[in-house]
């Protein structure tokens, strides 16, 4: 998140192609709060630029010139970066924007809906907030509510960003320094407590929470 709001938010632009980095560019010189401090096109480019320019936030293409953008925010997650990143994709949001959540970025615009949105996602990210469309948001709340994973039950049954966070109230962080660790608003980390707690048929936070504990404790 933007440390200092009385200076623009520096932005890292990571695409394939030049010509998409130039027009969004032009599409954030509109924009007072926000300016482009960087680019990069390929994946060790992008890991690079991110360490040495330190952005307030990147905007990330799924598709770059070697590796996955996916793979690009996993590693950078890995790797302790906290800075929020946008997905930017011309792949259909229904079917890649809750990957991309998952992977670790904050939000997902489609590329064909850039100049409406890009501007108005990249301040919703920087204030803390997740970024989806309407219909997808309420897609993906429905999957909360709902539930997945039919059959699997226990830890397995858990996505890799909700082992990350029930490791981590095992060891007992709270959910401000989850939030911290992984670049995500306190709201969110909720919201991933909530479906742990219910996956794992856990009756209240004390439960959920011993159960943590013990499989940090037998995984350590």
């Amino acid at each position: 998140m933007n440390a200092d709001f009385t200076k623009p938010a520096r932005v890292l632009l990571v695409d394939d192609h030049a010509i998409v980095r130039h027009g969004i560019g032009v599409l954030l010189e509109k924009a007072s709060d926000l300016t482009i401090c960087g680019e990069a096109g390929a994946y060790e480019e992008a890991l690079e630029a991110v360490q040495r320019l330190k952005p307030d936030i990147a905007v990330i293409d799924i598709i770059l010139r070697d590796r996955s953008g996916l793979d690009l925010i996993r590693e950078l997650r890995e790797r302790g970066e906290k800075l929020p990143l946008l997905v930017m994709s011309m792949h259909d949001e229904a079917t890649h924007a809750e990957k991309s959540l998952r992977a670790g970025a904050q939000g997902y615009v489609m590329k064909e809906d850039a100049d409406e949105l890009l501007v108005d996602a990249l301040r919703k990210v920087l204030r803390g907030d997740a970024f989806v469309s309407g219909e997808i948001s309420q897609r993906m709340l429905r999957s909360y509510m709902d539930g997945e994973d039919e059959g699997v039950e226990g830890v397995e049954s858990l996505t890799d960003r909700e082992k990350e966070i029930f490791e981590c109230l095992g060891q007992g962080l709270t959910t401000r320094k989850i939030a911290e660790k992984f670049g995500l608003s306190a709201r969110t980390v909720e919201v991933h407590r909530a479906r742990i707690k219910k996956k794992l048929k856990c009756e209240d936070a004390a439960q959920l929470l011993r159960e943590a504990v013990k499989w940090v404790e037998g995984n350590g």
